[in-house]
C-alpha cells in the first residue's frame, strides 16, 4: 500500500489563523435509538475546533462529528460545547448535551464531557 504525502503548510490552514489556542479531545456514544423495534447506539470520536472567547473570561468550541455505522446508517452532529468547566490545576473540560442528525427515521441524545486541556502539559 502507497501513502501520499502531501505538503505542511504552517499557516493559513483552511483559512484559520497560524496561532492556535487550545483544542479538546471527545469520545463518547450516542443513547440507544428505537428500543422497542431495533435498540441501537453508536459511537464518535473527534477532536473541537479552537477556542472561541464569550462572555468574561470563559470560552466555548465549536464540535462536529460523524458515528460510527449500524445497518447502514450514521448520523451527525455540529455545533458548540457549554463554557469550560475548571477541574483544579489550570486545566478544564466542556459538556454538552445534544441530540443528533435525524437518519434512518430516528435522531439520538447524547451527553459528553470533553477530555481535559493540555493533559501532559506542567
Amino acid at each position: 500500500m502507497s501513502v501520499i504525502q502531501h505538503k505542511c503548510i504552517n499557516s493559513d490552514y483552511l483559512g484559520c489563523p497560524k496561532e492556535q489556542t487550545h483544542v479538546h479531545e471527545t469520545l463518547g456514544s450516542v443513547e440507544i435509538a428505537e428500543p422497542n423495534s431495533d435498540p441501537h447506539n453508536h459511537r464518535f470520536a473527534t477532536v473541537t475546533g479552537q477556542s472561541i472567547p464569550v462572555c468574561g473570561n470563559n470560552h466555548i468550541h465549536d464540535l462536529k462529528f460523524r458515528t460510527d455505522f449500524y445497518e447502514e446508517h450514521f448520523h451527525e452532529f455540529c455545533g458548540t460545547t457549554g463554557p469550560a468547566i475548571f477541574v483544579g490545576c489550570g486545566r478544564h473540560v466542556h459538556f454538552i448535551e445534544s441530540v443528533t442528525t435525524i437518519d434512518e427515521g430516528h435522531k439520538h441524545a447524547f451527553r459528553v464531557a470533553t477530555l481535559i486541556n493540555n493533559p501532559i502539559g506542567n
